[in-house]
Order: structure tokens, then C-alpha cells, then sequence
């Protein structure tokens, strides 16, 4: 879906809409109540309190080079129609079996597809899991976390504040990060994200650094992506040097058809274009759009390490033993 426009601002449709905000609060808040699943290893979760992208996945990709021994991602395979538990097999699944956000994780680390997360982490922890890093689930119950961290993009926050549908939170802010033993925000933080979380929470900040395996300064580029907030990765390729003659956004978790393919194809053929897309998007692509397209790829650059550190080596409730992160 896009994100809708009335999530921005406090405007007449976004209040109208309030009380089935409160109502949607209600029912999460009834669920998360529910007692979870012990799995006796650090269960490390990657949550968000608004609806879209937020950084979720990359944080998590950054966890699974830093811990020790053999940590597995946990995700539901959103879109995916495998509800597993799964063992994601690159070379037998594709986006349409698992999802995007499981293909571009099992390049990773071993990564399990699991609508029930109790089911996928006894699966992991059968295969040998040392350690489980959830991509999103910090609403779901049904497995207790070790360490939560609520994933906060600097530049959007959260919204308007209203909870869904009437603005983009999930539950309401306070109520996410109560539940969490750190918040990290990505990007410069320009909605005083800060000052809205308790006193005593630990706030991480990291940038998104963009990487291309191509040089594109000064090249035409058509950008296109299927994400929560397009408009980052638009921003990235301008980072890195590209004139965007074109930026085509697609509703997050878009599924890319021939049709598709055929139109982006001809749009870089008559403008005399490259394409771009991000990691996550590739995976989805149609042979002969993918092999025309190249990806960018993002990495977290902490602003303090050793901060980070601190809220992983805390590890409220482990009992694995955990060495040195890389920085």
C-alpha cells in the first residue's frame, strides 16, 4: 500500500477517523498482554511502532554480523504465500513463496519464514540457532524478547501522532517503547523524536549509508522502488551522484509483472537511462528486468558504538554469552 496522505498532518480526515484509532489501540493492547514463548536463547527484535518502513530490515542485517555463533532471522514472509515455519532456501524460494524481506535476510544469515513466530523459533533453535533477530514483531506475543529496539525514521517519526487508520502508529508511541530496552533513530532527527520517548529509554542514532556497485555520479538514472518511503531511496541515489531523470514509485511490497518490466525497459530505452532499484526490490523482479537493473545497497554507521554495545551486551532475560561487535 501507499502510505496515505492524511497520515502527515492533523487534518479533518485524520481526526475523524481518531476513534477507531483508540479502538485499534485497544486490541493491541489486549494482545501483547498475552505470555510468550521462552525460547531460551536472546531473542533480539527489530520493532516499529508505525505502519511502513522504518529501517527494520537493515538494522536486523547489521545485528546478525555481530552476534556470536549462529543467529537466525525470524520473519512472517510478508506477501509470501508460505506461512511456514520455513527454512528459507534462496535457491528454491522466491518472493512469491517467502517474500521479499526473507530472500534479501537468508543472503545474510540462516533465516526461518514463520506466521506463528513461537513455531518459527523452535524450528530455528532445532536447526541450531545460537541466537533469533525478529524482523518486526514487536506487536506480536507469541515470542518473548530478549531485547527489543523500537526502529524510529528521523524524518518522518511518527507521523501524525494518530494511531491506525488514522495516522500510521501501530499503538501509540509510548505505549511501543515501554516494551523496549532502546529505541534507534535513522537519520537526522528532525521531529524531536527524542523528546517524545520515556526519559530513561536508550536512544541509538545511525545514518543509512547508500552503496552502488556501479559508479552512477553524473549518470541518467531512472529510480524506481516498491517500499515504505520511496522517496529515501530516491534521496540516496542523489547522494550518490545520479541525475534522476525519473523516480517511479511503487506501493510497498509491490509485485513486479512482465508489464511492469516491459514499460521500465522502454522508459530507460528512450531516455537513454539506467535503472536503479534497492536490494529488496530486486528480488522481486522479472528475469530480464533484473538483469537491466542495478541495485543500491544500505548499511547502518552508528553514531556511537559503544552505546550500541551496551544495550546488546545487556542482554535483559539471554544467558548466551556475547563477544565484541565489529564496529
Amino acid at each position: 500500500m501507499k502510505t496515505p496522505w492524511w497520515w502527515a498532518t492533523r487534518n479533518p480526515l485524520a481526526l475523524a477517523l481518531a476513534p477507531l484509532g483508540l479502538v485499534t489501540a485497544a486490541i493491541t493492547a489486549r494482545r501483547v498482554k498475552k505470555p510468550g514463548f521462552d525460547a531460551g536463547i536472546p531473542v533480539y527484535c527489530a520493532g516499529n511502532a508505525t505502519a511502513g518502513g522504518t529501517g527494520k530490515t537493515i538494522l536486523v542485517l547489521d545485528l546478525l554480523t555481530r552476534l556470536p555463533g549462529r543467529p537466525f532471522a525470524l520473519t512472517r514472509g510478508y506477501r509470501g504465500r508460505l506461512p511456514g515455519p520455513i527454512l528459507v532456501n534462496p535457491s528454491l524460494h522466491t518472493a512469491a513463496d517467502i517474500g521479499d524481506e526473507a530472500l534479501l535476510l537468508a543472503a545474510a544469515a540462516p533465516t526461518i519464514v514463520a506466521a506463528d513466530r513461537e513455531a518459527g523459533a523452535r524450528l530455528a533453535i532445532a536447526r541450531g540457532a545460537t541466537a533469533i533477530v525478529m524482523d518486526d514483531g514487536l506487536q506480536n506475543p507469541t515470542l518473548t524478547k530478549t531485547c527489543a529496539i523500537l526502529v524510529i525514521d528521523g524524518t518522518y517519526g511518527f507521523g501524525n501522532l494518530l494511531v491506525l487508520p488514522a495516522g500510521p502508529l501501530r499503538e501509540p508511541a509510548a505505549t511501543a517503547a515501554a516494551r523496549c530496552h532502546a529505541a534507534l533513530i535513522i537519520g537526522e532527527d528532525t521531529k524531536n523524536i527524542a523528546a517524545m520517548l520515556p526519559g530513561n529509554l536508550p536512544i541509538l542514532r545511525a545514518a543509512l549509508i547508500p552503496h552502488c556497485t556501479k559508479n552512477i555520479t553524473d549518470q541518467r538514472v531512472i529510480a524506481f522502488a516498491g517500499i515504505g518511503r520511496p522517496e529515501k531511496f530516491f534521496a540516496s541515489a542523489e547522494t550518490l551522484g545520479a541525475h534522476l531523470v525519473a523516480k517511479i514509485p511503487f506501493p510497498d511490497h509491490h509485485v513486479y509483472t512482465e508489464q511492469d518490466a516491459k514499460n521500465l525497459l522502454a522508459q530507460a530505452k528512450s531516455q537513454n537511462a539506467l535503472l536503479l532499484t534497492t536490494t529488496k526490490d530486486l528480488v522481486k523482479l522479472p528475469a530480464i528486468l533484473a538483469a537491466a537493473t542495478t541495485p543500491v545497497t544500505v548499511t547502518l554507521t552508528w553514531q556511537n558504538p559503544a552505546a550500541r554495545d551496551a544495550v546488546l551486551q545487556a542482554r535483559p532475560g539471554g544467558s548466551a554469552p556475547w563477544t565484541q561487535a565489529k564496529g
